[in-house]
C-alpha cells in the first residue's frame, strides 16, 4: 500500500510526525492532505476527459471530411 514502506516503517513516519507537528495539528494536517488529494483527483479526471473528448472530436471531424470527399466525387 505504501510503496515499499512496511508497518514499522509507517509507524515510524507516524512517531515523527507527531514529534514535529504535534497531537493538535495532525487531524488538521489530515484533513489538508485529503482535500489537496481530492483536488488532485477531481483535476486529472477533468483533464483525461477532456483529452478523451479532443480524439472523439477528432475523430468524427475525420469520418466527416471522408464523406464529404465521397460526395464530390463524381459517380
Amino acid at each position: 500500500m505504501f510503496g515499499g514502506i512496511g508497518a514499522t516503517g509507517f509507524l515510524l513516519l507516524a512517531i515523527i510526525a507527531l514529534l514535529l507537528f504535534g497531537p493538535n495539528k495532525l487531524p488538521e494536517l489530515g484533513r489538508a492532505f485529503g482535500r489537496t488529494l481530492r483536488e488532485f483527483k477531481a483535476g486529472t479526471r477533468d483533464l483525461i476527459e477532456d483529452d478523451s473528448g479532443k480524439s472523439n472530436a477528432s475523430q468524427v471531424d475525420v469520418t466527416r471530411a471522408d464523406e464529404q470527399d465521397n460526395k464530390r466525387l463524381p459517380d
